[in-house]
């Protein structure tokens, strides 16, 4: 399949993106088991941030690792129907963030990639990761007691734009998993230019801000 990515301008030049700051901060699940759900999302290792109660009224809000929006969930928080949702999370390893969904005895499905961009008809679904593992292409599946779904995805190098020129990773793996990844590359251009590069460090740190931003990695 052929795929032509249309990228965005970049946020900092382009006069059609907003100037004020307007940041995710919490999606709402609609659940019909308050209790059920915490311990569920509880069980994903995610932070609860929050248990509160007032009479009869409940409101549980979680955080996934380095993520920097949350979901709640209690009474009187949506109309929508338990079970309705779709929320999508990013990784930089698919492989690893199956095992650890597994290790926490979570029904979570195999790697899978999509033929196209239909992601309601089960058949779009095709076994394995992307071939070449390319980002955004790679993805694995899980519900919550509701049958609210949640999308995995691998994004291992950002669009031009998507990151407006700054380098960011929100947790230790995340930045380990970069790191991991420059010092690959890093090899491969020793081997390439038959010299040792004492100037690791320099290397290390464009390969990383040109991954996040969209850039043409160095050589």
């Amino acid at each position: 399949m052929s795929t032509t990515a249309i990228r965005s301008q970049d946020a900092t030049t382009d006069a059609r993106v907003g100037q004020v700051d307007l940041k995710l901060e919490v999606i709402t699940i609609p659940v019909s088991d308050i209790d059920r759900a915490k311990e569920f999302y509880g069980g994903l290792g995610w932070r609860l941030d929050a248990d509160f109660r007032s009479g009869d009224e409940r409101a549980v809000q979680f955080t996934p690792p380095g993520s920097q929006g949350s979901v709640h969930f209690g009474t009187n928080l949506t109309t929508a129907a338990p079970g309705s949702a779709q929320a999508l999370l990013i990784v930089s390893d698919i492989q690893a963030a199956r095992t650890e969904l597994v290790s926490r005895d979570v029904a979570v499905s195999e790697v899978f990639h999509y033929a196209g961009f239909n992601r309601v008809d089960p058949r779009a679904r095709l076994s394995g990761p992307a071939p070449e593992r390319q980002s955004y292409r790679s993805w694995v599946s899980f519900s919550d007691p509701d049958g609210n779904t949640w999308l995995v995805q691998e994004v291992t190098t950002r669009l031009p734009g998507r990151v407006a020129g700054e380098t960011t990773y929100t947790s230790v793996s995340e930045v380990a998993s970069a790191l991991r990844r420059a010092s690959t590359a890093h090899g491969e251009h020793e081997k390439r230019t038959g010299q040792r590069d004492e100037n690791w460090p320099d290397w290390y740190a464009e390969y990383m801000v040109r991954e996040q931003s969209g850039e043409a990695l160095p050589l």
